[in-house]
């Protein structure tokens, strides 16, 4: 292949501009577009509330979903022709900005083979009728689907017979592993979103804990004052995140309720800490096993007492933590970098 084009359809986090970087180191010819820079349909607000009311009206079952895409595929056919791409990675999703079906015909006039990079599905979870729109309406236009997600991409070859692998996220690195915790800010860190689960979670390790995101004003009745205290409601990336992560004796991971109870949970935040040299404990899950040598490279907890008492031991045992942080970013330098990802995605390709 000489030429792909990455849509990015997640553009809030910078996970596809450095996958787009990783595969220019690999050698390959790359063009990226964020798909939230795509001119805007005139009138689109009215525009969708008359698509809803007329697709619902013909909607005899009353239970599906209706979005009308905010963006012209007019401007992706320009781009095709510009790029002149034989492959299109998209990063996420595309139904949010363009027709799945319109995207599908553009490749097939222009010979291009469309890949999907699924980032995005599990936070569908939890909202059936777009989670079937999705599967129905999306999934089927790609050549090959990478999930961020073992379960989810089990799941969509088994349900829907597609041709889905789990390909986990990557990161670049960041910062050796710290030898001391000289100049360590925070005893725990956890940045994230707040939800319920995390809330439970949270409230055993709450005088250890530094937790930022957003979210946690608004559920701040369902906290404790001394967990609410412990919380700076605002999110986080980029250099400002890096910074927390060193400044960080643990690096806390709590996946959402959602993922949780489907069995996943080896989001970017985990790559991420492994990148910057931290010493991580997330949530227990089979994925996790299959990727780390759990207690040597990275740490686990199954419930709120057993994290509680591993916060405990490692804030007291310095010596074996850094041990397993020098271990993790070993593992994450040898396996889990954007660029051993990107690799790993033009196999596939080939």
């Amino acid at each position: 292949m000489k030429k792909l084009l990455i849509l990015d359809g997640i553009s809030g986090v910078p996970l596809g501009k450095d996958l787009a970087q990783a595969f220019r180191n690999n050698s390959l010819d790359v063009g990226y577009y964020n798909l939230l820079d795509m001119p805007k349909i005139a009138l689109y607000s009215l525009k969708s509330r008359l698509a809803k009311l007329i697709n619902r009206a013909k909607d005899k079952s009353g239970d599906a979903f209706f979005y009308l895409p905010k963006n012209n595929i007019t401007s992706i056919r320009l781009l095709i022709e510009q790029v002149k791409p034989e492959a299109i990675l998209v990063v996420g999703f595309v139904y949010k900005f363009i027709d799945p079906t319109a995207l599908q015909n553009l490749a097939q006039q222009y010979q291009i083979d469309l890949y999907l990079y699924d980032t995005d599905s599990c936070n569908l979870y939890t909202k059936r009728r777009e989670f079937i729109f999705f599967l129905e309406k999306e999934l089927s236009i790609y050549k090959k689907i990478f999930s961020c997600s073992k379960v989810t991409a089990k799941f969509f070859k088994d349900s829907r017979k597609l041709n889905a692998s789990f390909v986990p996220f990557g990161a670049n690195f960041i910062a050796e592993p710290s030898m001391s915790d000289h100049n360590k800010k925070h005893e725990v860190l956890f940045v994230g979103s707040g939800d319920l689960r995390r809330i439970f979670v949270l409230e055993g390790i709450r005088d250890h804990l530094s937790i930022f995101g957003n979210r946690w004003e608004r559920n701040f009745p369902l906290m404790s004052p001394a967990l609410m205290k412990r919380v700076d409601d605002h999110p986080v990336w980029g250099s400002d995140l890096h910074e927390l992560l060193i400044s960080s004796k643990i690096v806390l991971n709590v996946t959402r309720g959602p993922y949780y109870a489907a069995g996943t949970g080896v989001n970017l935040r985990i790559f991420e800490a492994l990148a910057a040299g931290c010493f991580l404990i997330t949530d227990y899950c089979d994925e996790i096993a299959t990727l780390f040598k759990v207690g040597e490279e990275i740490e686990t907890f199954t419930g709120p007492e057993e994290l509680q008492e591993k916060v405990s031991y490692y804030l007291e045992n310095p010596e074996r933590r850094i041990a397993i942080a020098q271990q993790g970013q070993a593992a994450f330098l040898k396996k889990f970098t954007w660029e051993a990802r990107a690799k790993e995605i033009l196999q596939y390709m080939a």
